[in-house]
């Protein structure tokens, strides 16, 4: 493509110019050199090659590394060939079904084996059986399976086809025309309206907003409810919503190629002979949602597959679960068996025949085809054996079993489908399973990697508490008691309708702060008025109300609760902000802005009323305290400080709020330097933050807020349940560090109980190298002074597992861990390598886990958690760095990725995939997990909102983060139980039918002469046995879903794949190959040389094969029985339904069809000799299978048949749920806030004018927040530490507590 746009070009200038031509490169060079620029993307490119102009085309270059673009020229821009923008998930088509749905299902090896079984079939020579006897289940077998592919890819056709034609309007010779989605091409120029998607990514040309701005939310790229802002040229924003102008415009794009990168744009534009450049704020994403935006146009720069939403979707990967992984294995086993079993019976034949079969010529005389010499003759007959067997016995192979398991799983996925309990009413919303091929991997999932925004939290902000001169509000205190009340869903919020402007949705519950802003405390006022001015939220009067737009949920929240409380913002101008306290409308003027960055943790505003001149600020809470007038407020300060300890302890976002009065002089001479830096060339930045520094001191402290940032329901209880079934949760965000830790700690993957918190947060390669070394020597000194943690660690899980709470050890013992950070209580562990035992596994003896890595598997042994920045990762997954990183991470409880990008997330979950052999699973909501999710072995997606690209992509979707614990822990523990248990007994099964024809070989000469007859060996898997087994496989539990949510540690089996196995595959086949012996052997013996008391001869073959056949269906229906713990009507009919119809089908065939057995089974059924002999051979079979049971069960019970027991014979009341920590527990004091702002704010668009409209309102939210940094470290719990030194040994000396709240740098660890 890009060699022939080249040749154009050069066609064109040599016609006209009479330039030689240069021939175009070879295409393997071509591709070469594709492929190492996309390996060095970042590495700087080597300058263009200039051509001259032409007339009709501008010069190009080669497409390897650049897009070219001319809007509204459609011929020019498909020479190229881009994609357009009809986007395809989906893997087949009508006529490419068949051919590659049959290819895919063919490599399966047993697929494959039946099909060469079938040709061998075809020749008489060889095949002593009908090929109707492989025909059928192979036919059976592909068609069931291309149903069920079809099914699932004919869901993704509609979702592809829903998408494709929805309605875009784009611009055709200046005219708007409707049109599908799939019909815009790169190049056109379309109009986009309010609420609606963007159809592809287009660089932004106008909009109904001044300046240019318009609002997108990013809800399906990154789950981000907040507006962000984009801003076009003010060039092309002149051309407003002309319509001919805009079908007019001819300028040339130059860009990236299409990436996954969706915060990063490189491009110019050409037009009118002028260049702009291009970057990533000119551009709406494919997925965005238009906001509080009537309008606006763009140009197509990617179109569908090209479009970063799709680029990080990703291919649609085939996944496979462990167990198919493991039956492909075994099935090359079995055949290998099978293959011993034909080669000893070749072997015996040719001796057989050459010893005894040449004199029974007469009787059974050999096939023209075989010589006449006798050696030879046997070696030919011998041969052809071998093919025989291999036809006779091919049943040992099961093709059956595919069909059974394909139907099991899509059983099982309308039951995840169907489950009430994981729907979400609110949104209407259920669970589906995308795909019926992974259920049980469910149940062995060791890895859950997790987004954090939209899947963990809701990512929104509520106001929940506050301290006001020293005086804490928030909480609902009992009159009688003096304590405390806990907050629930009968509690009665606080009544605000008397305020006209007041929102429904706001609760308060503390009447305590209502009733002082009533009374007009001064403080309060303050307090409020602060809020409502101290901001960069954008008012906006829609149908007649007015709302608020922000770009950060914190500064909604705040900016609502003053609102409710009667502290409106009203609007804001470039030079005046308007609020109105309690119906009086106050009018200030905006002096200046003093933004929020990264490095100054607050913002604050300077405003002027009645000629005082104030300035407020809002920020960190350590950053505000240093900056605090000293040796004022003392005894505000120190109360204040116990407050901000008590909310971080409960998990909240706290912000600090200060004023200062400045005087007009000095006001106006820090204007005039503050303009000098602002409009300085170099070190602006820096010298803009020394002129901040130098007014925002001396604060006078007016309170804290505290903010929720609200967890999905039931977050950290499904957390403690998962983590107390063994799996290991990652959180992977985009957020930034303190953010991730502040949730961390509410959702309970972060608690006091860890001995340190790991911050990983290098630049350079050695400083992250340094910072890994330092936390793995931390945790052996830990373990080398707490070698007998592990016992303890021990009990404590096993008292856990059983319902109880996890015990702590005291911090006294933990305070003899002499490391370079403060003593704290931890959970004590191992660091023990290899250390499973088999005689303890935890599911055989219902204790705690074992696994081959202790470090891995065990859970509250493990007192660590790590925090790892994007910039660390980067180095982290170098290969010289990843061994120590795995080493560091794989003894941590707890692991926390922040500020990482879509393909890190994916490296990790890869990393894990490849190190450990582990099973994992990826759960978000956003564009930008989609890489994990198709990363990971499962894929799960939080639905809710249509169109979502992580459930589109994902392999199961349920509607909230809780619904998780159900899924696995039931659905996913289930369903590994059912197909571990189907598997065990269909191999049973298998092998005791087959291996009947190996015993009858040592007494037909080895002739491949069958036992049973051929109709019976044709539908023994397809109707006799089918039907038990599949109820089996679909309804079988050991235990209830309470009882699996409330026991965690019923799910620890699948980890070690305990339950289905080689040994246990091994086991089963044994137990079938003794199972046959017995079956052949009594009943051979009974009728060898056998008469009936009425002198009939019953040693006949036919009667044989009946009585023999008629023993192992019922061996087979005792077993299934035996095996069956959870009894339904479905198990009641299917088992003894399948008994009464074998001899129903038995007699139709023989008697209605004229089958050659004929009164075979009649003639056994009618002899005593019969019911001895099936009673006999069944005792012999059943009571060691029962005793061997019975004795196991008593000697070591799993845990689930101890809940059995109890369930069946407790007569007191059941135990409680096991008790999982309170999202409210207090902790180390981690406070944050602009906590979902990822840049820098927007104070001088607000101040210059650019952001507002002709009128003084606007329409859009633009805020920037950012959290708290500080030193983490970890303290005692009596008394409070003062705040670090740079001295290590500082953190242990004893001072007396500071009256402000302590300093907290999250950025690093003090190791």
């Amino acid at each position: 493509m890009c060699a022939r746009s080249e040749a154009v070009e050069l066609e064109v200038l040599g016609a006209e110019g009479g330039e030689a031509r240069v021939p175009p490169r070879p295409l393997r060079l071509s591709l070469l050199e594709l492929l190492g620029k996309l390996v060095r993307r970042d590495q700087p490119t080597a300058p263009r090659r200039r051509t001259r102009h032409n007339h009709r085309f501008r010069t190009f270059v080669s497409c390897e590394n650049e897009r070219r673009i001319k809007a509204n020229n459609r011929e020019y821009n498909a020479q190229f060939r881009y994609a357009n923008n009809y986007i395809k998930t989906s893997k087949y088509s009508i006529i490419t079904f068949l051919p590659l749905n049959l290819l895919e299902q063919f490599q399966r090896l047993a697929n494959f084996y039946f099909l060469c079984l079938l040709v061998l079939q075809l020749i008489p020579a060889i095949s002593s059986l009908t090929p109707i006897t492989t025909a059928i289940p192979l036919i059976g077998v592909l068609a069931l399976t291309a149903v069920k592919d079809a099914y699932d890819d004919f869901q993704r056709h509609q979702n592809d086809s829903q998408v494709n034609h929805r309605r875009a309007k784009t611009l055709r010779n200046g005219k708007l025309v409707e049109e599908k989605w799939a019909s815009v091409q790169v190049g056109d120029v379309i109009r986009l309206e309010n609420d609606q998607f963007v159809a592809a990514d287009i660089l932004l040309l106008s909009s109904s907003e001044p300046n240019g701005l318009c609002y997108i939310e990013t809800a399906e790229l990154d789950g981000e409810t907040n507006l962000k802002c984009r801003q076009c040229l003010l060039e092309t924003a002149a051309m407003g919503q002309d319509d001919a102008q805009l079908g007019a415009f001819d300028g040339e794009i130059v860009c990236e190629t299409p990436n996954n990168l969706l915060n990063k744009f490189d491009g110019t534009l050409s037009w009118r002979d002028q260049h702009f450049s291009l970057d990533n704020d000119k551009i709406l994403l494919r997925g965005c949602v238009l906001r509080n935006t009537s309008w606006c146009y763009g140009v197509v720069v990617f179109a569908g597959k090209d479009t970063k939403l799709m680029q990080n979707s990703g291919k649609t990967k085939f996944k496979r679960t462990s167990i198919d992984r493991l039956l492909n294995f075994l099935i090359i086993g079995i055949v290998l068996f099978l293959l011993s079993m034909c080669v000893f019976c070749t072997v015996a034949c040719g001796v057989w025949e050459w010893l005894v079969g040449r004199y029974f010529q007469a009787y059974l005389p050999w096939d023209t085809l075989v010589p006449a010499e006798p050696a030879s003759g046997a070696i030919v007959i011998a041969l052809l054996v071998f093919f025989s067997y291999a036809i006779v016995m091919n049943t040992v192979v099961p093709i059956s079993l595919y069909v059974s398991v394909e139907v099991i799983r899509f059983a099982q996925s309308f039951l995840i489908n169907w489950d009430e309990k994981m729907y979400y009413e609110k949104t209407g919303t259920a669970a589906k399973a995308r795909t019926t091929t992974l259920n049980e991997e469910l149940g062995q999932i060791q890895y859950v990697f997790s987004d954090k925004t939209g899947t963990l939290t809701q990512n929104i902000m509520t106001f929940n508490k506050c301290s006001i001169g020293g005086l804490c509000y928030g909480d609902i205190v009992d009159e009688n008691t003096g304590e405390t009340i806990e907050l629930t869903d009968s509690t009665e919020p606080l009544d605000f309708s008397d305020n006209p402007e007041y929102e429904p949705e706001f609760k308060f519950f503390d009447a305590k702060l209502q009733k002082a802003v009533r009374r007009g405390d001064r403080n309060v006022y303050d307090f409020f008025r602060l809020l409502a001015l101290c901001h960069t939220v954008m008012p906006e009067q829609k149908n007649g109300r007015l709302e608020y737009q922000a770009q950060s949920p914190d500064e909604s929240a705040l900016v609502s609760a003053a609102r409710n409380f009667g502290f409106v913002f009203r609007e804001r101008s470039p030079n005046t902000i308007t609020i109105e306290v309690m119906g009086k409308t106050e009018v200030y003027e905006l002096l200046c802005i003093l933004d929020f960055n990264n490095v100054r943790k607050r913002m604050s505003v300077i405003l002027k009323k009645d000629g005082e001149i104030r300035l407020y600020t809002k920020g960190a809470d350590n950053v505000i305290y240093d900056r605090l007038k000293r040796s004022h407020q003392e005894e505000v300060r120190s109360k204040t400080q116990e407050h901000l300890n008590k909310f971080a302890g409960e998990g909240l976002r706290t912000l600090a709020l200060a004023w200062r009065p400045l005087e007009e002089r000095g006001f106006a001479e820090w204007k005039r330097r503050h303009q000098a830096a602002a409009l300085a060339l170099r070190d602006r930045d820096e010298r803009l933050d020394a002129i901040y520094e130098e007014i925002e001191t001396d604060l006078i402290l007016i309170g804290v807020t505290a903010i929720e940032d609200k967890l999905q329901d039931g977050v950290p209880e499904t957390i403690a349940n998962l983590s107390m079934a063994g799996i290991k949760i990652w959180v992977l965000t985009g957020d930034k560090q303190e953010t991730a830790i502040n949730i961390g700690y509410s959702c309970q993957l972060l608690t006091d109980d860890m001995a340190e918190v790991f911050v990983i947060n290098g630049v350079a390669h050695d400083d992250v190298d340094r910072q890994l070394a330092k936390c793995r020597d931390s945790i052996r000194v830990v373990n080398t002074f707490l070698p007998h943690g592990a016992a303890e660690a021990k009990g404590s899980r096993s008292e856990t597992a059983n319902g109880g709470a996890a015990a702590r050890p005291s911090p006294g013992r933990a305070a003899n861990v002499k490391l370079n950070a403060p003593a704290v209580s931890v959970v004590t562990f191992r660091w023990e390598h290899n250390t499973l035992a088999h005689d303890s596994n935890e599911y055989a003896s219902g204790g705690a886990a074992h696994a081959p890595d202790s470090h891995e598997h065990g859970d509250d042994s493990n007192g660590f958690a790590i925090v790892v920045n994007g910039h660390s990762l980067v180095h982290c997954l170098h290969p010289k760095l990843e061994e120590k990183f795995l080493d560091v991470v794989l003894h941590c409880r707890s692991v926390i990725c922040c500020r990482v990008t879509p393909l890190q997330k994916a490296m990790v979950v890869e990393l894990i995939k490849k190190s450990r052999k582990a099973v994992t699973l990826a759960i978000g909501d956003g564009a930008n997990d989609v890489s994990m999710i198709k990363a990971a072995h499962i894929g799960v997606g939080i639905s809710g909102q249509e169109g979502m690209q992580a459930v589109l992509a994902s392999d199961y979707s349920i509607a909230q983060f809780r619904f998780l614990q159900r899924l696995l822990l039931v659905h996913g523990r289930w369903s590994y139980y059912r197909m571990c248990k189907f598997l065990r007994y269909f191999f049973y099964k298998n092998f005791a039918f087959t291996v009947c024809h190996f015993w009858f070989a040592f007494f037909c000469g080895f002739s491949a002469q069958t036992v049973f007859d051929e109709m019976f060996i044709s539908v023994y898997n397809l109707f006799y046995t089918s039907l038990p087994v599949l109820a089996l496989g679909v309804f079988e539990q050991d235990v209830s879903d309470a009882t699996s949510l409330q026991f965690p540690k019923l799910y620890a089996p699948g980890h070690t794949s305990q339950l289905f196995n080689k040994t246990e595959f091994i086991k089963s086949t044994l137990h079938g190959c003794f199972t046959s012996l017995v079956l052949f052997l009594i009943p051979y013996g009974t009728y060898k040389d056998g008469l009936a008391p009425d002198g009939k001869i019953l040693s006949d073959h036919m009667l044989l094969g009946s009585v023999v056949a008629t023993i192992l269906i019922i061996d087979n229906t005792t077993q299934i029985a035996l095996d069956t713990t959870y009894w339904t009507v479905f198990n009641h009919i299917t088992i003894w339904g399948s008994l009464v119809s074998y001899f129903v089908l038995d007699y139709f065939y023989n008697y209605v069809i004229r089958g050659p057995y004929v009164g075979s089974l009649t003639v056994a059924l009618t002899q005593a000799t019969f019911w001895f002999t099936a009673v006999l051979t069944m005792m012999i079979l059943m009571v060691p299978v029962v005793s061997w049971r019975l004795a196991w069960s008593r000697r070591r019970p799993t845990l689930a048949e101890r809940l059995r027991a109890r369930t069946r014979w407790r007569r007191a009341a059941a135990a409680p749920a096991p008790r999982t920590p309170s999202a409210r527990r207090a902790r180390r004091s981690v406070r944050s806030g602009y906590a979902f702002a990822h840049q820098e704010g927007f104070g001088r668009l607000i101040t210059s004018g650019k952001i507002m409209r002709r009128i003084p309102h606007a329409d859009a939210a633009l805020s920037a927040l950012a959290s708290l940094p500080g030193k983490f470290h970890p303290r005692a719990s009596t008394p409070p530490p003062s705040p670090p030194s740079a001295s290590p040994s500082a953190s242990h000396s004893a001072s007396p507590p500071s009256p402000r709240a302590p300093k907290q740098d999250l950025d690093s660890v003090d190791l």
